[in-house]
């Protein structure tokens, strides 16, 4: 059964992106125990621009903990981590680290039943510079767009609260748009 392997929040601050200072809340970090789960998001995380980010269809970003190995390996070859360094959970800016799902076993409209919240699947993250700098290349937006390895964003259908190690019952909607296809569509990699 998909589990939750990490809960993950970060309030805004200012990074020095490309030469200028910048708000951002990518890196997430994980939280101990029960995080409460609103319209808007997790309790205790921020977004820096709304505009593509949060909202009532963005209020959680969730990533498959079976990418990251991929993260770690590029990150290697790219030169700005160590063979092997560990990546921790909310590096890529998710919310929720999952282990047992991927973009192409979820589709839009597919509910995740947890002990204390249900979620449901909205769109696909599309990444940006940002997204650049916390992997510590400029590739890395184009490397998610060829993999397809982009996470959902998701609604909170029911709040409550969720936390590492909660169980994730997956809850098929229409089964008409497949997580997965609609980002190779958008990035034209379809």
């Amino acid at each position: 059964m998909p589990t939750i392997l990490s809960v993950n929040i970060a309030r805004v601050e200012t990074r020095l992106i490309q030469g200028r200072p910048v708000a951002t809340a990518i890196g997430k970090r994980p939280q101990a125990g029960p995080v409460a789960v609103q319209p808007l998001g997790l309790a205790g995380d921020e977004q820096a621009d709304l505009t593509v980010h949060g909202g009532l269809s963005k209020a959680v970003y969730a990533y498959p903990a079976g990418h990251y190995p991929f993260w770690q390996t590029v990150r290697a070859q790219a030169r700005v981590a160590a063979p092997g360094e560990a990546l921790p959970f909310g590096a890529l800016g998710e919310n929720l680290t999952i282990a047992g799902l991927d973009e192409a076993a979820l589709w839009i409209g597919d509910r995740l039943r947890l002990p204390g919240c249900v979620l449901a699947v909205s769109e696909p993250r599309r990444p940006c510079f940002k997204f650049n700098a916390a992997m510590g290349f400029a590739q890395a937006s184009s490397l998610m767009n060829q993999s397809g390895y982009c996470g959902a964003y998701l609604t909170v259908i029911e709040p409550g609260s969720l936390q590492a190690g909660d169980p994730v019952e997956l809850i098929p909607g229409p089964r008409e748009v497949n997580l997965r296809e609609l980002f190779l569509a958008r990035t034209g990699r379809r």
